[in-house]
C-alpha cells in the first residue's frame, strides 16, 4: 500500500512539474502569490519595526528639543533676577536712601523692591560682604563666604543656584522655611523615604554691587527666589514647551524642578488634581543624572504613568549636581495613535494586494506574446541598441494597439531625447543666470534691511541721550543754586570747608561739561557755529596756542608744516573744537612724552578721498588736507574699527566717548571726511579732508551721521 502512495505521488509531482513548465498560467500564479505569501508578511514585519523605531526615535527628539526650551526659559528666569537687582542697584530711590542713615526707611524699600521683583528675600550688604538690612536675624553677619557675594565685592554681578539649609532659610524669613517643607513620598522604582521630610531650599541666588557716579562700590544687594513649590515657574515652562496643540491625540505635558532627586515644584498630578509634590524620581534616572551627570531622553515611569522624558542635572555655582530640570508628555496616546496607523496601513495594503493579484491573473492571457517580444526590444535598448523595436504585429486587440504605441513612443523618446539635451544645455545658462540676478537682488535687499534696522536703533539712542541729558541739567542747577547760596549764607564761616565747595563746583561744572557734550551728540544742528571763509593754518596756530602748557606739562614736542594757503568753507569754531580734541586725544596717547605732528596742505581734487562716485573728470572738487599725527602708544586692531562710534572710549574712568562721534558729525556736516590710521606701539594719524567750498548735508543727527558712517563703510 505505501509503494502505491509513493508511485501515486510521484506521478502527482511529476504532472505538477511538466503542467509548470508549460504553462505561462501558472508561472503567473506562482509569481503573483509567492510575494502575497512570503513577501508581504516580511515587508509588514520590517515596516512595522522600522514604523516603530523611527516613531519612538522622533518621540525622542521632540523632548530632547523641548528639554532645551526649558532649560533656555529656566536660565532666562535667573538671568531675570540678576537683572533686576542690576536695575535696583542703580536706581534713583537706592541711591536716595544710600544718602541716609540705614534704618526701617531703607527695610521698607528692601521689602517694596523684593515684592516688585518677585524676590523672596533681598538683603543689603556693605562692602565686606556684611549684612545692613533685609534680616533682623543675620543683621552685621558676614556673608563673603558665599559665592555670589564674593564675586559682587569684586565689582561683578553673579547668579546662579544654591542649596540652603533649613535653618539658613529661617534665618532670612521664618516664612522660607515653611514654604520649603515637604513630606516625601515613597513611589514605585524611587529611593525609599527615610526621614519623611523634605527641609532644604533650591534657591535661584544672585548679587550685584552698587556703585556711585564714579564707579566707587557703596555697597552689595544679594536677593534670591525659593523654587520650593514655585508652581508659577513650572507652569510658565509647561506653557512654553508644550503650547497649544503641540501635542495632539489626547497627550499632555508636563515639567518639573527636583532638588536631588525630590519633586519640589511640578505639575505632574496624582490624583484629583493633586500635584506629586514630594514624590521621588526612578532609580534608574536618578543614578544616570544625578550621579553620573548625564541627560536621560526616553521613556520614564513619572509617578504611576509612563511619559516619554527628558532630564538634565542641575548644578551649583561649585559644579556640584543639585537638581535636576524636567519635561515629558504621556506616551500612552501617542503610541496608540501609532499602531492604531499602521494597523490600518497592514489592511490597506493586504486589500491593494489581493485585488492586484486577482487583476493579474485574469488578464495574464493575454499579456505575454507581445509583452515577451516588448521586453526583448528593451533588453536590446538596455545593450545600447536604440534603434531596436517591436515591429509588425497581427494582434488587433489593446496589446497590439500597445505594441505599435511602444514602437512610437520609442521613436519619440529618440526625437525628445535630443531636445530635451538642448534644452537642458539652455536651462542650466537661464539658471546660472536667474541665480546670480536672485544673490544680488538678496544682497541689496538684506543691505537695505540691516540699514533701516540700524537707523531705527542709532535714532531711539538719540532721543534717549537728549531726554537724559535734559533730565541731568535740572538737578545739576538745583546743586549750583544751593551751593552758591550756602557761600553767600556762610560767608567767612565757609573756611573751614572751602576745599570742599570748591571740589562740589568743580563737579557740578564737569557734569555742565558732559550734559553739553551729550546735547551736542544727540542735536548737533544746535551747536552748528557760522560757516565762513576760515583759514586752516590760523586755526591750527590757535589750537597749539591755547593747548600749549598741557603739551609742555607732558613733554610732548610739536612739529608742524602749515603749507596749505587754501580758505575753507566752515565754522572757525568748530575747526577749533575738532582740532583741539584730536591734539588733546594724541597728547593723552603719549602718557611719557613724544612728538605731535601737524601739516596741511592744498589739494586739487579730493573727490576720491570723500569716496564720490560717479564724478566727471573734468569736475574737481579743491579743498584742503589736515593730518594730526603722534608717536604714542597707538590703537589696538579691535578698537580701529570702532572708534568714531558713539559712546565708544578706552579712557573708561574720564571719557564720555563723544568726542570723536562729534568731530565725525562737524566735518560731514560739511561735506568733509575724516579717517584714521594706527599702529600700535608706533604711531596714530587722523587726517582731515576739508572742502574749499562746502556741501552741506541734512541736519547731521547722531543717527544720521552714524548710519551714513555703517554705510559707507568705518574710516581708516
Amino acid at each position: 500500500m505505501e509503494r502505491v502512495a509513493a508511485a501515486e505521488s510521484g506521478g502527482l509531482l511529476g504532472r505538477l512539474r511538466r503542467a509548470f513548465a508549460g504553462s505561462v498560467r501558472l508561472k503567473l500564479l506562482t509569481l503573483v502569490l509567492s510575494p502575497l505569501l512570503f513577501g508581504v508578511p516580511l515587508l509588514l514585519l520590517i515596516v512595522w519595526i522600522w514604523g516603530t523605531q523611527g516613531y519612538n526615535q522622533l518621540l525622542v527628539n521632540k523632548v530632547s528639543s523641548d528639554l532645551v526650551t526649558a532649560h533656555q526659559f529656566f536660565d532666562r528666569v535667573q538671568n531675570g533676577v540678576s537683572t533686576g537687582l542690576e536695575g535696583f542697584a542703580d536706581s534713583q530711590r537706592l541711591a536716595r536712601a544710600l544718602q541716609q542713615p540705614v534704618g526701617p526707611d531703607m527695610e521698607h524699600l528692601l521689602r517694596l523692591a523684593a515684592g516688585d521683583q518677585g524676590l523672596d528675600y533681598l538683603l543689603l550688604l556693605d562692602e565686606q560682604g556684611r549684612v545692613l538690612a533685609g534680616s533682623t536675624s543675620l543683621q552685621g553677619q558676614s556673608r563673603a563666604d558665599l559665592k555670589v557675594v564674593a564675586e559682587a565685592m569684586e565689582g561683578r554681578s553673579l547668579r546662579g543656584l544654591e542649596v540652603f539649609s533649613p535653618e539658613q532659610l529661617e534665618a532670612l524669613n521664618p516664612g522660607l522655611r515653611q514654604q520649603a517643607r515637604l513630606e516625601t513620598l515613597t513611589t514605585r522604582y524611587g529611593r525609599p523615604t527615610v526621614d519623611g521630610e523634605e527641609e532644604r531650599g533650591l534657591m535661584i541666588q544672585a548679587a550685584v554691587p552698587v556703585t556711585d557716579l564714579e564707579g566707587r562700590t557703596l555697597g552689595l544687594l544679594e536677593g534670591g527666589v525659593l523654587l520650593n513649590g514655585n508652581q508659577g515657574i513650572v507652569d510658565r515652562i509647561n506653557t512654553i514647551v508644550y503650547q497649544e496643540a503641540s501635542l495632539p491625540l489626547g497627550s499632555q505635558g508636563t515639567a518639573t524642578l527636583f532638588l536631588g532627586d525630590t519633586r519640589i515644584a511640578t505639575n505632574v498630578r496624582l490624583f484629583a488634581g493633586q500635584r506629586a509634590l514630594g514624590t521621588r524620581v526612578s532609580k534608574a534616572v536618578r543614578e544616570k543624572v544625578l550621579e553620573h551627570g548625564q541627560v536621560w531622553l526616553g521613556s520614564a515611569l513619572v509617578v504611576e504613568d509612563t511619559y516619554v522624558s527628558g532630564y538634565e542635572p542641575l548644578t551649583n555655582l561649585a559644579g556640584e549636581r543639585i537638581g535636576i530640570l524636567y519635561v515629558g508628555f504621556l506616551e500612552a496616546p501617542l503610541q496608540a495613535a501609532l499602531h492604531g496607523a499602521l494597523f490600518l496601513l497592514f489592511l490597506l495594503f493586504l486589500v491593494v494586494s489581493g485585488l492586484g493579484t486577482l487583476m493579474a491573473l485574469r488578464w495574464a492571457q493575454n499579456i505575454f506574446r507581445p509583452l515577451e517580444r516588448m521586453n526583448r526590444v528593451m533588453a536590446r535598448i538596455e545593450a545600447g541598441e536604440e534603434s531596436a523595436r517591436v515591429g509588425f504585429t497581427l494582434s488587433q486587440d489593446e496589446l497590439g494597439h500597445l505594441s505599435r504605441a511602444f514602437d512610437h513612443l520609442l521613436d519619440s523618446l529618440a526625437a525628445r531625447r535630443g531636445e530635451l539635451e538642448r534644452w537642458a544645455d539652455e536651462l542650466d545658462g537661464k539658471v546660472a543666470e536667474r541665480t546670480a540676478a536672485l544673490e544680488a537682488a538678496n544682497a541689496t535687499l538684506r543691505q537695505a534691511q540691516q540699514q533701516l534696522v540700524m537707523n531705527e536703533k542709532l535714532t531711539a539712542i538719540g532721543e534717549l541721550t537728549a531726554g537724559v541729558a535734559h533730565e541731568i541739567n535740572n538737578p545739576v542747577a538745583v546743586i549750583q543754586g544751593n551751593l552758591d547760596l550756602l557761600e553767600d549764607i556762610l560767608g567767612d564761616q565757609a573756611q573751614p570747608v572751602e576745599e570742599e565747595i570748591r571740589l562740589i563746583h568743580a563737579q557740578t561744572q564737569r557734569i555742565r561739561a558732559i550734559v553739553t557734550r551729550l546735547l551736542q551728540f544727540a542735536r548737533p544742528g544746535d551747536f552748528a557755529g557760522y560757516a565762513e571763509a576760515t583759514d586752516v593754518n590760523g586755526v591750527v596756530a590757535d589750537c597749539l596756542v591755547l593747548t600749549r602748557h598741557n603739551l609742555n606739562r607732558a613733554d610732548v614736542k610739536v612739529d608742524t608744516r602749515l603749507d596749505a594757503e587754501t580758505s575753507v568753507e566752515m565754522s572757525r569754531g568748530e575747526l577749533q573744537q575738532v582740532l583741539i580734541n584730536l591734539i588733546m586725544n594724541a597728547m593723552q596717547a603719549m602718557p611719557e612724552g613724544g612728538t605731535l605732528s601737524v601739516s596741511s596742505q592744498d589739494q586739487d581734487d579730493i573727490g576720491d578721498q570723500l569716496g564720490l562716485e560717479g564724478r566727471e573728470e573734468d569736475d574737481p572738487i579743491p579743498g584742503v588736507q589736515i593730518r594730526v599725527r603722534d608717536t604714542g602708544q597707538g590703537i589696538a586692531p579691535g578698537d580701529l574699527a570702532r572708534i568714531f562710534d558713539p559712546f565708544f572710549t578706552t579712557k573708561k574712568q574720564e571719557g564720555t566717548g563723544l568726542g570723536l562721534s562729534i568731530s565725525y558729525a562737524i566735518i560731514q556736516r560739511y561735506g568733509g571726511r575724516i579717517v584714521v590710521d594706527s599702529t600700535p606701539g608706533e604711531h596714530t594719524t587722523f587726517t582731515l579732508w576739508l572742502r574749499r567750498q562746502a556741501s552741506y548735508t541734512e541736519q547731521a543727527t547722531a543717527p544720521v551721521f552714524a548710519a551714513r558712517f555703517l554705510e559707507q563703510g568705518r574710516p581708516g
